[in-house]
């Protein structure tokens, strides 16, 4: 044996120790040291945790099959342009269609959230989808406003960040604002303004002018909407609690206000003529499409706000159901706010569609 061998063998061997069972779930257990502090999800959460994650895999897997069939649509559409089949009047209809849509109709509709602290968990998440309604429905319309929400903060814009990394921030024809709505007259450059010496005070106050609250809280009824006047909505999911506030908020900024001519145009609605804001915001689009109040009421408004009295599901009455800011369309917003919803982004796949298709359709 070599000397090399020999001191080798003569070297003890350290045979690895396996460690006992406690000593094995010790380790296993996370650290309060490493990675911050461990959490310890609930099984609750961990359902919800599995849910996003399963959604996450299958809007990846949607979209990539929408830009195939958009492919697809074209390969299709070059094939008929080549064999004489299509019909290019029909596509230059289309592409004046579109143009139109582009030029809008001029207007501006503020959508006033300054009220993040009167609302609970639960009207926010309402809140939150039907700014997703808003949105959708300025995208699809002929004729379009310019959105502006202002006075975005709180709990409010945590849950839009929350919505598929902040999609909220790419939606098409939206601004967010941090500041409040008195921005267009007290801010020199906003919306805008074209004046190189800057506004003087009378540009400022004619500013202050042109911008109307809508409250069904006013005396005013409004007879036609202006393209040169900015509208105001309060984004507000109260269940009818606070009576007035968006009036006097009005008053006290000396700022015009007027409500909804429903009463006028509409006198059999036996109900309270409480709407939510995608539905006053989706009246007025249709108003600007038909020049028709009594159309935009009809069309927009949900059925069973015309019937008298009658009983729904459980022996409630409709006309109780009203002031839960929702019926056919805010019914669909209504039941996304349960608590089990809270953290899921707007608490159903169906909005998250409608916010998913809005930002594909727009790339």
């Amino acid at each position: 044996m070599s000397i090399l061998e020999e001191l080798v063998s003569s070297q003890p061997i350290d045979t690895p120790i396996s460690p006992s069972n406690d000593e094995q779930v010790d380790s296993l257990a996370p650290s309060p040291e490493s990675n911050g502090q461990a959490k310890i999800m609930s099984k609750k959460a961990m359902k919800k945790a599995a849910k996003a994650e399963r959604y996450q895999s299958f809007k990846l897997e949607r979209r990539a099959r929408e830009k195939q069939m958009q492919k697809e649509k074209k390969r299709i559409k070059a094939q008929k342009r080549a064999a004489g089949e299509l019909d290019d009047s029909a596509e230059l209809e289309e592409k004046a269609r579109k143009r139109q849509k582009m030029s809008g109709f001029g207007g501006k509709v503020v959508l006033d959230l300054a009220f993040d602290d009167l609302m609970s968990d639960k009207e926010i998440n309402s809140l939150c989808s039907q700014l997703a309604y808003t949105y959708s429905a300025n995208r699809n319309a002929s004729y379009p406003f310019t959105l502006i929400c202002t006075s975005l903060n709180g709990r409010t814009q945590d849950r839009l960040q929350a919505i598929n990394d902040g999609a909220y921030k790419r939606w098409a024809r939206t601004e967010w604002w941090e500041d409040s709505y008195e921005r267009f007259w007290l801010s020199p450059g906003v919306s805008g303004s074209s004046e190189k010496a800057g506004p003087t005070s009378a540009d400022l106050d004619a500013r202050q002018q042109s911008l109307v609250y809508l409250t069904a809280d006013s005396g005013e009824e409004i007879e036609e909407l202006k393209s040169d006047e900015t509208y105001i909505i309060g984004a507000l999911v109260d269940r009818n609690r606070y009576k007035n506030l968006t009036l006097d908020k009005a008053n006290n900024q000396s700022i015009r206000h007027a409500r909804l001519p429903i009463g006028k145009y509409i006198s059999t609605l036996p109900t309270r003529k409480v709407l939510t804001v995608n539905q006053v915001f989706e009246i007025m689009l249709k108003w600007v499409e038909t020049r028709n109040w009594e159309e935009a009421f009809h069309s927009i408004i949900p059925k069973r706000k015309f019937l008298d009295g009658k009983k729904g599901k459980g022996g409630k009455k409709f006309e109780d159901e009203q002031v839960l800011e929702g019926d056919e369309d805010g019914a669909q917003a209504e039941n996304v706010n349960s608590d089990d919803a809270g953290a899921e982004i707007l608490g159903t796949v169906i909005q998250e569609d409608e916010l998913l298709e809005a930002h594909v359709q727009a790339i």
